[in-house]
């Protein structure tokens, strides 16, 4: 069987938009992504890997699924022939990886299949790595190490900056999944067809387009970070150091690639967030309700327990075959400089916790609650019922236009916290206790 004619690329004449499209089109025919906007994140991030040398930081791109089969290496098998000096990874050691960063070359894009065998029960085993690939993200970033020649003991840094994607079974470390644009991958559809991918009739037809990123990159260099992209609202932090170079890439592109590129980065960031929390961030959120729903802001701590206890989607019930107790729930606190102290509920004492002690915590780790200032607006997509555009983040306003009325005190008019609010309460307990 012969392989179907490609029109060659033209490198020098060729629009940056155009070559995006084309990168999404080949790519588009191999592999079933879960959204449009992972396909976009995939294209604008191959693109970004032929203009290393200017970027502050390289974002990894992590191909991740609940079990095999779901065509995460067959991402990383299309991505190979469109990169700059790719590298496929599978259990190689650290001294072949560090050395392959360190090729005058120029750096490597990795390509590493089966991460989760680096993270799993050997993990120990895998410190190197793990460290190259977490410090890596940064240009700039080296390898300390020790050469014996002869009686000789030196040191040297090696490279650790390079481009990196990833593929493996389940979550990453949080420390890499931050790092990361994740594309949640997952078993195709019986209505969903894709070409089977031959590395001998399919690399020749991607030869092209890399030849043509190759040559715009080298157009645009010079000019593609004169000015950062401006960021999308709700991409901040360490979401915008993972998005600035891909944003960048789609705005020397032009056409329609800065839109697509803001609409991609707000609902990958607001899909990368709605990930299952930490046990800590489940604990403040199931407090949260308690308290809300006793409608009051001191609880005794037997009483907290056995409303958690009651939870059924919580674990406190059966933590390690035992109920969450007293020390661990202040222990589990303690991280957040949450205590339990001698509270008073009506007449009574009791050793409890006061809403007014968590509210710093709530609103350092859990979304606003549904009386806050904010709302997030989703709309469907007219790709399929999966597809979700996420406009950003709008401020809520009366009917008549006016800004929301934000809770205060009626003793300091100082803000009162939402949980304090929605438990119906509008007074600080300090300043209730002040009267």
């Amino acid at each position: 069987m012969s392989a179907p004619t490609v029109p060659a690329v033209v490198p020098a004449t060729v629009a940056g938009a155009a070559l995006l499209d084309q990168v999404e089109t080949f790519l588009a025919r191999f592999v079933a992504y879960p959204s449009e906007h992972a396909r976009v994140a995939h294209t604008l991030w191959i693109a970004h890997t032929w203009l290393m040398d200017r970027w502050e930081s390289t974002p990894r791109i992590a191909f991740l699924s609940p079990e095999p089969g779901s065509g995460k290496s067959r991402a990383l098998e299309v991505t190979e022939p469109l990169v700059p000096r790719p590298v496929h990874a599978v259990n190689t050691t650290p001294a072949y990886l560090f050395r392959k960063v360190s090729d005058e070359a120029g750096p490597p894009t990795i390509l590493y299949d089966e991460i989760d065998t680096v993270f799993g029960p050997r993990a120990k085993d895998n410190e190197d790595i793990r460290g190259m690939l977490n410090a890596g993200h940064r240009r700039g970033a080296t390898a300390g190490r020790c050469v014996v020649r002869g009686t000789t003991v030196l040191t040297e840094e090696l490279p650790a900056y390079c481009a990196v994607a990833l593929a493996g079974l389940d979550d990453l470390p949080d420390t890499l999944m931050t790092r990361s644009v994740v594309v949640r991958m997952r078993r195709r559809a019986p209505g969903e067809v894709v070409e089977p991918w031959r590395l001998r009739l399919h690399k020749p037809q991607a030869e092209p387009i890399a030849d043509g990123l190759c040559a715009w990159s080298e157009q645009v260099s010079p000019f593609v970070v004169e000015t950062w992209p401006d960021m999308p609202t709700g991409v901040e932090d360490r979401d915008a150091d993972v998005w600035e170079p891909l944003l960048a890439v789609a705005d020397a592109a032009g056409g329609a690639w800065p839109e697509r590129s803001r609409v991609a980065a707000v609902t990958l960031v607001t899909q990368a967030r709605d990930r299952s929390p930490s046990l800590g961030v489940l604990l403040l959120a199931d407090l949260r309700n308690v308290f809300t729903t006793a409608g009051t802001d001191k609880l005794a701590t037997e009483v907290i327990l056995e409303r958690l206890h009651q939870l059924e989607e919580s674990p406190w019930a059966d933590l390690r075959g035992k109920p969450l107790d007293a020390r661990g729930l202040a222990r589990r606190l303690s991280k957040y400089a949450v205590t339990p102290k001698v509270v008073r509920i009506g007449e009574d004492t009791a050793r409890g916790y006061d809403a007014a002690d968590l509210g710093d915590a709530w609103s350092r780790y859990l979304h606003p609650g549904p009386d806050s200032d904010v709302t997030d607006v989703t709309t469907s997509h007219p790709e399929g019922p999966d597809e979700q555009v996420v406009t950003p983040v709008t401020p809520v306003t009366h009917p008549d236009g006016r800004p929301p009325e934000t809770p205060r005190c009626s003793a300091c008019g100082l803000r009162l916290d939402p949980a304090l609010a929605d438990a119906g309460l509008d007074t600080h307990p300090t300043c209730e206790e002040d009267q």
